[in-house]
């Protein structure tokens, strides 16, 4: 049996409408900012990189409200900005 010292750390991130959502292996309590209909991949990514700097991770899970097919959204969502097809 693995230690819990041994497991893969997972950081999780929903990406809402209202708010982008974040939660680590291991961390106790989950981390938010505001999202909306101006926010860009780009600017979720650099918010998540900004209030996890200080979370170890081996891998990322990420909910998007939108289709995604082969990794990738493939549809701009509605209550979001734009950049996110492709990315």
């Amino acid at each position: 049996m693995q230690s819990g010292k041994d497991l893969m750390k997972i950081l999780v991130i929903d990406v809402g409408g209202t708010y982008v959502k974040v939660l680590a292996s291991g961390a106790s309590e989950p981390r938010s900012f505001s999202s909306g209909p101006t926010l860009t991949a780009k600017q979720m990514v650099e918010g998540v990189k900004k209030i996890t700097g200080d979370w170890k991770y081996d891998a990322v899970s990420i909910g998007f409200p939108g289709p995604v097919l082969r990794g990738r959204p493939v549809a701009e969502p509605h209550n979001l900005g734009k950049g996110w097809i492709g990315f």
